[in-house]
């Protein structure tokens, strides 16, 4: 079974609340190294049998037609999942 995944972020220009939030956390748990967080989403679609350039293409159409608002967001990623323990 292949997997397909597709990361989308909030756009820049956009306010990323849920961010902000975690940036303010980090330093009441001693995490002081952070200096900004965006928040995004990860999708995961598996596939029956491999990964092939028709399936990726296909992936890469829901992220930008279902999975995305484009007003507010990018795809910044569509790839094949790697493999665990590889």
């Amino acid at each position: 079974m292949g997997r397909v995944v597709i990361d989308v972020m909030p756009k820049p220009e956009i306010l990323d609340p849920q961010g902000k939030a975690v940036v303010g956390a980090l330093p009441r748990l001693g995490l002081d190294a952070f200096t900004g967080v965006r928040q995004g989403k990860r999708f995961e679609l598996e596939v029956d049998g491999e990964v092939t350039p028709e399936v990726l293409e296909q992936a890469r159409e829901a992220a930008s037609r279902l999975l995305s608002n484009p007003v507010i967001e990018d795809v910044v990623s569509v790839r094949v999942a790697e493999e665990a323990g590889a």
